[in-house]
């Protein structure tokens, strides 16, 4: 038995927090897991500069309603789902996937979870769990499932390496020169054919 993992942002969906950046013209809040590796330090910078702006979790998700999937992201999600079991392990938060998710025809979602005042303003954040993405691949590999994972960034990598087979789709060339042992994928086709070479191995 098989479990694929997918990572969401830039695999399945569009960075939220880029396309925010551009809504609101603010440059600072288009730095991803791309660019900064501590999840931590990435996520109080994003805080401070909601509240330095006075932007609130309604804010977010009106950009939010006005995104959809990738290009070919529904179909590849729903060949994969015909042929594996699927879950997606994400550091996003629930408040920003739900009207995504329902365009991708409500794929299991593993993520985080933000602490949102009354007024609307986000005063923290809450982890599932630290580095749940390596955690539950290491949890399925328990359970005896042959385990398969992509991703795109940084906070891909732990997933990626626990998995019995790890693979990039659209990395940037600064995470591809770090971690060259993974195969790097630029297109859907790329990625599935990636994913069945791995699963018939």
């Amino acid at each position: 038995m098989h479990i694929l993992c997918l990572d969401l942002e830039g695999v399945l969906i569009p960075e939220v927090w880029i396309e925010f950046s551009k809504r609101t013209a603010i440059p600072e809040l288009s730095r991803t897991t791309r660019d900064e590796p501590d999840y931590d330090k990435l996520m109080r910078a994003r805080l401070e500069i909601l509240r330095r702006h006075n932007l609130g979790l309604p804010d977010i998700q009106k950009v939010i309603d006005g995104m959809g999937p990738l290009p070919g992201a529904h179909d590849f999600l729903a060949k994969m789902r015909s042929r594996f079991q699927v879950i997606i392990l994400s550091d996003t938060f629930s408040q920003f996937a739900h009207p995504l998710m329902r365009q991708l025809g409500w794929p299991t979602l593993f993520c985080h979870e933000l602490v949102v005042g009354a007024d609307g303003m986000v005063e923290n954040y809450r982890l599932r769990m630290k580095d749940h993405k390596r955690e539950a691949v290491r949890a399925f590999k328990a359970l005896n499932f042959k385990t398969i994972a992509a991703g795109d960034s940084y906070n891909d990598v732990a997933m990626l390496g626990e998995a019995h087979a790890g693979i990039f789709i659209h990395p940037p060339a600064n995470v591809i020169a770090e971690f060259p042992q993974f195969p790097v994928t630029r297109s859907y086709d790329e990625l599935e054919a990636e994913i069945m070479k791995a699963a018939a191995d």
